[in-house]
């Protein structure tokens, strides 16, 4: 693992405790618990079992609490965000290939 400065730096690093994630995206625990039998997030587990969120994590549940908080049904605002996800990541690939 590398050094925590690199941790903290890190979107990917899963630094956040389920409840701090909640209070940081204004959601319940439960709703996050949804969101990952959704596959829109898989939490890394702590040794002890807990959820531990990223900040990219965050950033997709943020998203799909906006979506549910303006009426879409939240396995579609899961399946939105992910297709998304996947567009800008192919995006991002092509643009790579054209450039690299």
């Amino acid at each position: 693992m590398g050094q925590p400065d690199d941790m903290l730096d890190d979107e990917y690093y899963p630094a956040y405790t389920m409840g701090r994630a909640a209070e940081i995206i204004g959601c319940s625990q439960d709703f996050l618990r949804r969101l990952g039998d959704a596959k829109l997030i898989d939490p890394y587990r702590s040794v002890g079992g807990h959820r531990r969120y990223s900040r990219y994590q965050i950033r997709l549940a943020a998203r799909a609490r906006e979506m549910c908080d303006q009426g879409t049904d939240m396995t579609a605002a899961c399946r939105i965000i992910i297709l998304e996800d996947q567009l800008e990541e192919a995006l991002r690939r092509n643009e790579h290939h054209q450039h690299g």
